[in-house]
């Protein structure tokens, strides 16, 4: 079950290619391993593009085409990680 924690970040944005771009926050990452796993499980999913990891803010914004929130969340969660 997702609960909803407060300061959830979670942007949709579409340009003319018809790629997207879906923020979430990760406030379980610190580290440059927490940065490598996420990096790893998010980017094996359909339709990634890219993703970016931000420790400082703890953000991942992924881009991509037919992205799949719940895929996303789970691959985030695949690494050890929730994202809110």
């Amino acid at each position: 079950m997702y609960i909803p924690l407060l300061g959830i970040v979670q942007t949709r944005q579409e340009d003319e290619a018809m790629s997207e771009t879906i923020t979430y926050a990760v406030p379980g990452m610190h580290c440059g391993h927490c940065k490598s796993a996420v990096e790893h499980e998010v980017s094996a999913v359909a339709g990634v593009a890219a993703v970016a990891v931000d420790l400082g803010k703890k953000l991942v914004q992924v881009t991509g085409e037919g992205l799949s929130d719940e895929a996303l969340r789970a691959a985030i969660e695949e690494a050890g990680y929730e994202a809110a």
